[in-house]
């Protein structure tokens, strides 16, 4: 078997990509500190053809050198936008009918295994800070919180990795559909 050479790989133009239909998910950083992960969460939603990223709260917003090393040049090709408050941010996308799941740990919350994906309907994934989490309050607006399984002694995945498995799930669902 024989590695693939990058020009081989058939990627989207950046006019490409813009111009491309784009998969109906949402990410909403809520106060990430780390610019590694914002950056890497950028290039995440690149390749999933993610329709859109919010960067809320503290969350830094490119330009800048230590997003861009990690985005590898996403930030040209994915939306963003900044919003001050996230809670504010989430009510604006309920009343355009986006369904809003924190990614977190809590009480009756969904495993990832088990959410399972509507026809036609457009998701938020709120993704929180690296200590605290998703705010409490962005957890009480949310229509759904799912959970990653883990069975292991740590009980927490890096903001990015979870990004990539979440977004990965629920794309595979949405190809399935």
């Amino acid at each position: 078997m024989r590695k693939l050479k990058n020009s081989e790989l058939d990627r989207l133009s950046i006019d490409d990509f813009k111009t491309a239909k784009k998969t109906p998910i949402i990410i909403v950083l809520d106060n990430i500190r780390s610019l590694n992960n914002i950056g890497s969460v950028f290039r995440t939603s690149d390749a999933f053809l993610i329709e859109k990223i919010y960067l809320c709260g503290i969350t830094a917003t490119p330009p800048h050198k230590d997003i861009h090393k990690t985005a590898l040049g996403s930030t040209d090709t994915v939306a963003w936008e900044y919003f001050e408050n996230t809670i504010n941010l989430v009510e604006k996308l309920k009343s355009e009918n986006v369904t809003i799941c924190s990614i977190e740990q809590a009480e009756n919350a969904t495993m990832l295994d088990d959410f399972k994906i509507v026809t036609n309907q457009k998701y938020a994934l709120v993704f929180g800070n690296e200590v605290k989490g998703v705010a409490q309050d962005v957890v009480n607006a949310s229509d759904v919180v799912i959970e990653i399984p883990q069975f292991g002694t740590k009980h927490s995945l890096n903001i990015s990795v979870s990004c990539g498995v979440v977004v990965w799930d629920l794309f595979s669902k949405l190809k399935a559909l």
